[in-house]
């Protein structure tokens, strides 16, 4: 039996895959790192993974069994639902809430588009049957459950094809029993059909949620689970009995097999994985206040770290294009209402696609060329121009090779291309229209910054920029400039930076259940005995990974509200003895964090809606880098090409160097540092600097 707990010697990988490439880091016993990025594979992603771990163990000459632990970050739920490729899934309900799923929560994305449609439901609605049973809001019997009509409902929809069932009892998360009755009898006489019940999945109000939540884990279950059997076999085949841990939504790892169980908790995977990265560099550089800021092959992401923590949220929509801080601009995804770090995310990467629309508007994504064939310059079929294209053609990138010389770049193919099917058509200069792609791809990008900074209280220019990402660090001075941002850190191998996160993340369960009280209502011991109950739950999970209970770090949470509004606000539950002193300071927490995130506090009665409890086991120690990675080692190059920096400043002869040609001094712009894994752009309002840690620094000018 694989145990994920307290070797503290061998090797840790992680291994984080992307819509272009899979980066892939190994950090030895002693902190020495060696790092790989291969070709993504979509056909099956976990054989580009196997691939790169294999390189490095054989570029290191390390035996397979000299791995202590694979952290792995994946978009393999994601993709199944952007796709529609999940499993033929069926749900079973209440008697009148069918259609809980095409009614949702009556909001639009887009308020004066009248001919927007919401999108499908996952599941059809001949796949939806209702039972007759019914509870009230505190768990009470008010209909009995049909057992019998339940099981006719299944063996109706295996009929039907359906192969993973949702099952989503009204106010099942007061009292399971009739959930657990249906998903006792498909277990017993259906052993191989997939089932998701809501109270296991979701234990918290809000029907049209926590449905979606638990319809979301149904659809993806078989597809996560399959992809990590066949990544667990590709591993032993190659002797590598490691544990395999992935990265959830929220921050932290979780085994495959929990993974496997509750797929919902991965949703966001990769994405987490940066932000945890970002949180431990803002530790180790002293930096309170951090917006990241993630460019990959096909999204941007953009996250909010305060007091060097993450912030968390549980409204996240799947699917949504953009996930926008205000809650009224909602409705064009679907609803995962889990723990999951707050991201906004746009279809803008590298492999984004340049094109013109019927009005003869240009347009950045969020169609992506994505691995295959990816981008024209890579002359792997691709034909239509990519975000990597136009960096090519405005001297930002390589013009003849990528990857330190091993992945070659067609320049003049990818100028062709563009020139023909954008620039000729808008009647525009070459570099003129790609410079004008290039500031179209960070406007849209900039809308994920402000979609967790100014549309939450918060002014940008109080925050330090991070940016990495294969593509982050050519566009991140651009959108500092115009975000009025002074100061942007990109960080040593900023193209694998998302890996190197997995390794630095915790296991950790996430445990919720709705408990409706009135904080002047409250009695200190039953809010006391229902947290402790949670965090038993969560010990007992973190155990089952291998960990003692001794090892785990518990933080509790409160989700409040003013009684009559609609949504809340986490609060945290602080250590020591919970009395009618720590009710009221709960209280006085909530009028702050309200009046932080809204400008104003109020003198209605407040209510807790949901308890909240962290429980994490901190992560292994030998995991810091005692060996700069690649980028860092000097190599001089003496080289120079011509940089197109819009018409305020023209083509501009560039000097190319490495990272460890920087001084600790700031160098005026304009240069490229050109790295293994990724490029940096230092425009010419800008100059860049080397701190000790390695990372660049750049100074903004206005």
């Amino acid at each position: 039996m694989r145990q994920t707990g307290h070797a503290v010697t061998g090797a840790r990988i992680g291994a984080d895959v992307g819509g272009t490439f899979t980066d892939v880091v190994l950090i030895d016993a002693e902190g020495r790192v060696s790092t790989r990025k291969v070709a993504s594979s979509p056909d099956d992603f976990g054989r580009a993974v196997v691939q790169g771990v294999v390189e490095l163990l054989g570029e290191r000459d390390l035996s397979p069994d000299g791995v202590r632990d694979l952290v792995h970050g994946t978009t393999v739920a994601t993709n199944a639902i952007l796709e529609f490729k999940g499993a033929p899934t069926g749900l079973l309900t209440t008697r009148g809430f069918r259609d809980v799923l095409e009614l949702r929560r009556l909001r639009m994305p887009r308020l004066y588009e009248i001919f927007w449609d919401k999108p499908a439901p996952l599941v059809a609605r001949q796949h939806r049957l209702e039972i007759d049973e019914r509870l009230d809001g505190r768990g009470g019997v008010l209909v009995p459950l049909d057992l019998a009509q339940a099981e006719r409902a299944a063996e109706q929809l295996i009929g039907m094809g359906i192969t993973s069932i949702a099952v989503a009892f009204l106010h099942a998360y007061a009292n399971p029993v009739h959930e657990r009755a249906v998903g006792e009898m498909i277990r017993a006489r259906w052993p191989r059909l997939d089932v998701s019940l809501s109270h296991e999945v979701l234990p918290a109000i809000r029907e049209y949620e926590r449905t979606s939540t638990t319809v979301i884990n149904a659809y993806v279950l078989p597809v996560v689970r399959h992809y990590l059997e066949s990544l667990r076999r590709q591993l032993d085949r190659r002797e590598i009995d490691a544990p395999l841990l992935i990265m959830q939504s929220n921050g932290g790892v979780m085994s495959d097999a929990a993974a496997a169980a509750k797929p919902a908790y991965i949703i966001e995977s990769g994405p987490a994985a940066g932000v945890i990265a970002s949180v431990d560099l803002a530790r180790r550089l002293g930096l309170e206040n951090v917006i990241t800021f993630d460019m990959g092959g096909t999204t941007a992401k953009a996250s909010l770290v305060e007091k060097a923590a993450p912030d968390f949220t549980s409204e996240f929509e799947v699917g949504a294009g953009i996930s926008l801080a205000s809650r009224l601009i909602t409705g064009g995804g679907y609803a995962l209402n889990l723990p999951v770090i707050d991201l906004s995310e746009v279809g803008a990467g590298g492999g984004s696609i340049v094109w013109i629309d019927p009005a003869g508007a240009p347009k950045v994504g969020p169609r992506s060329a994505g691995a295959a064939p990816g981008p024209v310059c890579y002359a792997q079929g691709g034909t239509e121009p990519t975000m990597t294209d136009v960096n090519v053609i405005l001297g930002y990138i390589n013009p003849t090779s990528l990857l330190d010389g091993t992945m070659p770049i067609d320049a003049t193919l990818a100028r062709d291309t563009f020139r023909r099917r954008v620039a000729d058509p808008l009647g525009l200069d070459l570099l003129d229209a790609a410079y004008g792609a290039h500031e179209l791809a960070n406007a849209s990008m900039i809308r994920a910054v402000k979609a967790v900074s100014t549309h939450r209280g918060r002014d940008p220019r109080d925050f330090t920029l991070f940016a990495f990402g294969g593509s982050g660090p050519i566009h991140v001075a651009g959108m500092a400039r115009e975000l009025e941002i002074g100061r942007v850190v990109i960080p040593p191998a900023p193209g694998l930076f998302s890996a190197f996160g997995l390794l630095s993340a915790d296991l950790e369960h996430h445990a919720v259940r709705t408990f409706l009280r009135a904080t002047d209502e409250l009695e200190a011991d039953e809010l006391v005995t229902e947290l402790e109950a949670l965090e038993a739950r969560g010990r007992l999970e973190l155990g089952r990974g291998g960990f003692l209970a001794d090892a785990v770090e518990v933080e509790r949470w409160v989700e409040m509200r003013y009684v009559g509004q609609s949504f809340e606000l986490a609060v945290p539950v602080g250590g020591g003895p919970f009395d009618s002193s720590a009710v009221r300071a709960l209280r006085d927490a909530f009028d702050h964090e309200h009046e932080r995130t809204y400008g104003h506090r109020v003198a209605n009665r407040a209510e807790i809606v949901n308890l909240r409890v962290v429980c994490r086991a901190p992560r292994p120690s030998g995991n810091g880098v005692a060996a700069p990675p690649d980028g860092l080692d000097g190599r001089h190059l003496a080289s120079s090409r011509p940089a197109y920096f819009g018409p305020r400043y023209g083509s501009i002869n560039t000097a190319v160097i490495r990272r460890g040609q920087l001084a600790q001094t700031p160098t005026p712009g304009p240069l490229i540092v050109e790295e293994y894994d990724a490029t940096v752009v230092v425009p010419p309002y800008c100059a860049a600097a080397r701190d000790s840690l390695g990372n660049i620094v750049l100074e903004v000018r206005p």
